[in-house]
């Protein structure tokens, strides 16, 4: 005898095991004005701790573009590879500086280098660095102080930054208690953690007390 079951029961079948152990999350994140923030960097921290993904083996590419580093901001896994590219026709200078607790003893050495300005010819000049250790790192140049960007490394592979509308979106996070983590370039102080609890579909809000500098278009 042959059994069959409808695409619809099977569906609902699929979407039940899916949902039952990860979820949509969405985060809304506001200036201190009420505002959207951009490129406010979100961390996802499931209660429990559950085994972390291994970082993307491909670098993550920095470049340094109309005298600006692009992303301003990017976030990534600890153990993770930043390749900077330098596209301009003029030399730069890239300085990674630890912020917060990793501008603190020993761990306070940061990165740096220099990348020859690109003749047009041939591929642009680019170096790559090991990020080794979780936190935010300032990244400048100084040759062209104007040039400003951040880094920030850790270790849930949970993690996103916002886009123009204040909102940053992740799929298959983990079901159950989780822990919410804000940060931003432009802080004064940290912004305190917000716990949730992650379901199929799961919106929260979070307000900051951040005003966010004016960039340069």
């Amino acid at each position: 005898m042959t059994h069959r079951i409808s695409f619809t029961a099977w569906l609902a079948a699929s979407l039940a095991s899916v949902t039952a152990s990860a979820g949509v999350l969405q985060v809304n994140v506001s200036s201190r004005d009420g505002q959207p923030l951009v490129d406010a960097v979100v961390i996802v921290e499931p209660v429990g701790n559950p085994k972390a993904a291994s970082p993307a083996s491909a670098p993550v590419t920095i470049d340094q573009q109309r005298m600006q580093f692009i992303p301003a901001v990017a976030v990534v896994t600890r153990g993770s590879t930043l390749r900077f590219t330098n596209r301009d026709g003029w030399d730069h200078h890239v300085r990674g500086i630890p912020l917060g607790n990793l501008a603190q003893g020993d761990s306070a050495r940061g990165f740096e280098m220099r990348l020859a300005g690109h003749s047009g010819q041939g591929e642009p000049a680019s170096q790559t660095v090991l990020m080794d250790r979780a936190g935010p790192f300032q990244l400048g140049c100084h040759l062209h102080s104007s040039m400003r960007g951040a880094v920030f490394v850790t270790d849930s592979p949970w993690h996103g930054k916002t886009d123009a509308q204040g909102v940053m979106r992740l799929q298959d996070v983990p079901d159950g208690p989780a822990r919410i983590r804000v940060w931003h370039a432009d802080q004064l102080v940290d912004t305190a953690p917000v716990d949730i609890t992650v379901q199929a579909l799961t919106v929260t809000s979070v307000p900051t007390q951040i005003t966010p500098r004016r960039r340069r278009p």
